[in-house]
């Protein structure tokens, strides 16, 4: 027996998300479906995070249990059997503990929009129709920093033990066709990262002020933050382990 890493990306639009669900198109069943049939024998991966309907992967680690070697060629060869959305990295062993959710001590997301339409970028980014005010949303983006309980911004009767979350990077930079959110955590709360970018939008396009951000976070009332974005405008890009 021995554990393996796979290092994968994916684009989402096609997808249920990452968890497998009851008949629905998920990266998750797609993914061990490719596995069991290559291996010839049942697969099971567990991921690094559960991303949501129509959310993009460029960086995303899985872990497996496989009985015997791996052939050299097995990263070739799912990658031809995968749909083209899904693209297999590398696949590398680990320790016999090392877990791809609960090992990571860090995860980067991104979140695009423009108030332009972008025909060679449909299904990955969110047009908006106002030209928001990056200064104002990135002060409002220092203020998060300043917090650590983010109920404000988590969907709301999930099983979590904690709302806590300890964030390293929330900023605003222009991009050729619009604007994109950066956000670093330890943790992130479901929903959390749209729901966050469109309470910024707010205050970016006015109708927020930054104290009024503040007593947002302060309420800790989900109903008390801006709407959540759409899934397709959101990427993890980075996910972080401190032995790789």
């Amino acid at each position: 027996m021995g554990r393996y890493f796979i290092h994968l990306a994916y684009n989402g639009a096609n997808y249920n998300g990452w968890q497998t669900q009851p008949e629905l198109p998920t990266v998750q069943e797609t993914l061990e479906k490719a596995l069991t049939t290559l291996l010839r024998q049942p697969i099971a991966v567990v991921g690094c995070g559960r991303t949501d309907t129509g959310v993009h992967a460029s960086d995303f680690y899985a872990h497996m249990v496989v009985e015997g070697p791996l052939s050299d060629n097995l990263t070739f060869k799912l990658n031809n059997l995968l749909p083209p959305d899904i693209v297999i990295y590398d696949i590398f062993p680990v320790a016999d503990n090392a877990h791809a959710r609960f090992d990571a001590t860090a995860r980067t997301y991104q979140y695009h929009v423009s108030d332009r339409r972008l025909p060679f970028r449909q299904g990955q980014y969110c047009r908006i129709y106002y030209k928001p005010d990056i200064y104002l949303m990135n002060e409002a983006a220092r203020v998060l920093m300043e917090y650590e309980d983010f109920t404000s911004f988590a969907k709301l009767h999930t099983q979590v033990k904690t709302n806590i979350c300890h964030l390293t990077r929330a900023d605003w930079a222009e991009e050729e066709g619009g604007w994109v959110f950066t956000i670093r955590s330890n943790r992130f709360l479901r929903n959390m990262v749209r729901s966050v970018t469109g309470t910024l939008l707010d205050v970016g396009r006015g109708k927020l002020s930054i104290d009024g951000l503040r007593e947002i976070i302060e309420r800790k009332d989900r109903c008390a933050a801006g709407v959540s974005m759409p899934a397709c405008g959101l990427f993890l890009t980075k996910v972080e382990y401190p032995y790789l």
